[in-house]
């Protein structure tokens, strides 16, 4: 039996919602080249997160959005920075100015750990001490991305059909998880992390990853694959290469065969984009780039209207 979203829920201990919803505080603005630049603040039940809201300064209707999921590449000092400033593993120009000029809303807040909050101690900390109170590091990032979600799809300027994830390497797996366990999200874009963890824990390779992506039992109902499974039938784009140790062939290609049977059961094989390069590892190409703006562009606006 496939593995279902209530029990990821549980496996990733998903934080209970919060009454009372949360909203993004504007801290500070800057407008040029036809982009609204903001600086905000997630707030909600007394926790402030920062981040970035870039909006089109022009739109005169609900803008398409989408809810960036920033990468971890062990730069912990880059977090949500990583929208306007890129990183090595990414392509120019930053994916934030590019889409926000290209009519989306773009948020991106920082993760645990990452950019302004460093002082909440290190991934480690952070995740030993989720674990040994019954709650996962993962969960917690989950749960802080489903309150952005919440935010941006109250904004006033965006469009709530129309919201869609994108990340590189954690960013990536934040995206289709999210998408997984949340049906407001129109559309996923992930990029460098797909890939079942059995075999990658069979050679060895699952070290690489951040010891915030351990979900105790996982691999009891299911494996990532499953996950991604729970997209369908909704526009999906998985890129990798084939020389990246986290989505080596033996655990990207039944990952991609279980994803591809799901997207055929619900006659959705067309929603599904898959694109693979031979000869890089854990990057972004210029087809990626290419693919992922183009994959976006179709994809939300055949999910509510036109920009």
């Amino acid at each position: 039996m496939p593995i279902n979203r209530d029990e990821l829920r549980t496996l990733v201990r998903m934080p209970p919602a919060d009454d009372r919803p949360p909203t993004l505080a504007v801290r500070d603005e800057t407008v040029g080249d036809g982009i609204r630049r903001q600086r905000v603040s997630l707030e909600q039940s007394g926790t402030a997160i920062a981040g970035t809201l870039l909006l089109p300064a022009s739109a005169s209707a609900p803008s398409p959005a989408i809810l960036y999921c920033h990468a971890h590449g062990n730069r912990y000092d880059i977090g949500a920075a990583e929208l306007m400033d890129g990183r090595p593993a990414l392509q120019d120009p930053p994916y934030g100015p590019l889409l926000a000029e290209r009519g989306f809303a773009v948020l991106c807040i920082d993760m645990p750990g990452f950019g302004t909050r460093q002082t909440e101690g290190t991934e480690s900390a952070l995740a030993k001490a989720a674990l040994w109170r019954g709650q996962t590091l993962f969960g917690a990032m989950l749960g802080e991305l489903t309150a952005a979600l919440d935010a941006l799809a109250a904004h006033r300027a965006v469009d709530p059909a129309r919201i869609a994830t994108l990340g590189i390497s954690m960013g990536a797996t934040h995206a289709y998880w999210l998408a997984a366990l949340d049906d407001r999200i129109a559309a996923c874009a992930h990029l460098c992390a797909f890939a079942d963890i059995g075999p990658l824990i069979d050679s060895g390779d699952h070290d690489l990853h951040g010891i915030y992506m351990t979900v105790p039992g996982l691999l009891e109902h299911g494996d990532m694959g499953d996950v991604a499974a729970l997209v369908a039938p909704r526009p999906q784009l998985v890129a990798s290469g084939l020389k990246d140790p986290l989505t080596p062939p033996e655990a990207l290609n039944p990952a991609l065969s279980r994803l591809r049977q799901a997207y055929e059961s619900q006659g959705a094989s067309d929603a599904l984009t898959v694109l693979t390069s031979s000869d890089t590892g854990h990057e972004e190409t210029p087809e990626m780039r290419e693919t992922v703006v183009g994959f976006l562009e179709r994809a939300l606006e055949a999910s509510g209207g036109q920009r």
